[in-house]
């Protein structure tokens, strides 16, 4: 291996090879991509060396993407609308999205299916996200309450038509939205089930988990509370041994908060980060959710009453603020950002650097900000 004239050492500070932060090591790159990983001490003495200053990670994973670059997958559900907001993250070290339908019209979840099945396999396209709208009510957050309905054969034949193209699929929904059986059915094709915008109790929570319910959509939001004598989902959430996504900006978790959430977990790497982005992400500070105008006033995106209604805020500004604010351990974090979401999905090599084409890399300063990806920074085409 090592006799290839055309392969280049890439020697960072620090590598994460999905498992834990490491120094003196190197990536052989050839035509791009990295084949191995290897200790620096184990290189030939004229091995073509390319010092990298910061830490090399593999791209960041977002499970819940609504828009970006100004574009909207509710307001078009098409495949250049997927491809854009994949393209305005990118920009910011994402590299991969489950780009997310909220709820709406039948018609629009049909078209945004349609939509995935054109662009599955295009770069960055992890799979759909169906957020609702088979949700509460109490806890539709700023989901359309005409659109809310329980769960139906519709929506349960398109995750299993995905499923059968083996196209990664989570679906958001309540317990209490539900009848029993349609979980299990649900999870059966494969489909990560995530409870959310739920106000059930935990109870009902613990049966739709032994149902196949694996996950939890943005910890804490739209979810009933955890309180001294009522778990209610998020108590239940913390809880279990179930993975969970949560909101790192300092507007949807108190900072503190989010601390706690991840240090309660019973088992460790539970816990992911999500951006729950809007079109504001790389985009214009403003955009139309259900003909009504969310604008970003002081970084929190806000309806007419002052509500929230999404995200602006991206994966590398969540790493970032969740290490050097909320003082976590840059490892965690970094499988917050990337290894957990890739074992979500059940794509755990998007998590490890061997393989990986240098652009989906990224370069990581001392203060855990993005720098560039790889290819950038040694100018790969």
């Amino acid at each position: 291996m090592m006799q290839n004239p055309a392969r280049l050492w890439l020697c960072p500070d620090q590598i994460f090879d999905g498992a834990a932060l490491r120094g003196g090591m190197a990536l052989a790159v050839s035509g791009g991509v990295v084949e191995a990983l290897v200790p620096v001490s184990a290189l030939p003495p004229k091995a073509h060396r390319e010092r990298l200053r910061g830490t090399v990670t593999a791209g960041f994973l977002d499970l819940q993407v609504n828009g970006g670059g100004g574009a909207f997958f509710n307001a078009a559900p098409a495949p250049d609308t997927v491809r854009s907001i994949a393209a305005a993250h990118r920009r910011f070290g994402t590299v991969g999205i489950l780009p997310t339908v909220i709820t709406d019209a039948p018609e629009v979840l049909d078209r945004a299916v349609g939509a995935m099945f054109s662009v599955w396999g295009a770069p960055g396209i992890l799979g759909l996200h169906i957020e609702g709208p088979h949700i509460s009510v109490a806890r539709r957050g700023t989901h359309a309450e005409r659109f809310i309905r329980p769960l139906d054969d519709r929506t349960i034949a398109h995750v299993a038509a995905l499923r059968k193209n083996r196209i990664p699929v989570m679906i958001t929904l309540a317990p209490e939205a539900t009848v029993p059986g349609q979980i299990a059915a649900l999870a059966a094709t494969g489909a990560v089930v995530s409870i959310g915008h739920s106000d059930t109790g935990a109870e009902a929570v613990r049966a739709a988990l032994a149902e196949g319910a694996s996950c939890f959509t943005h910890l804490f939001n739209a979810m009933s509370p955890l309180l001294n004598r009522a778990p209610g989902v998020t108590g239940a959430a913390i809880n279990s041994i179930a993975y969970a996504g949560i909101i790192c900006d300092g507007h949807h978790v108190a900072d503190e908060v989010v601390v706690l959430a991840v240090r309660a977990r019973p088992v460790p790497d539970r816990m992911f980060l999500v951006s729950d982005a809007m079109p504001t992400v790389g985009g214009p500070d403003h955009f139309d959710l259900y003909g009504q105008e969310i604008r970003l006033v002081g970084g929190r995106l806000v309806n007419a009453a002052g509500s929230l209604a999404g995200a602006h805020v991206t994966m590398a500004e969540s790493v970032t603020r969740a290490i050097r604010v909320l003082g976590l351990p840059a490892e965690t974090v970094l499988k917050m950002a990337v290894t957990v979401p890739a074992q979500v999905i059940g794509q755990p090599a998007l998590s490890r650097l061997e393989g990986r084409a240098v652009r989906d890399l990224l370069v990581l300063s001392a203060d855990w900000a993005v720098t560039a990806d790889v290819a950038t920074a040694l100018d790969i085409p």
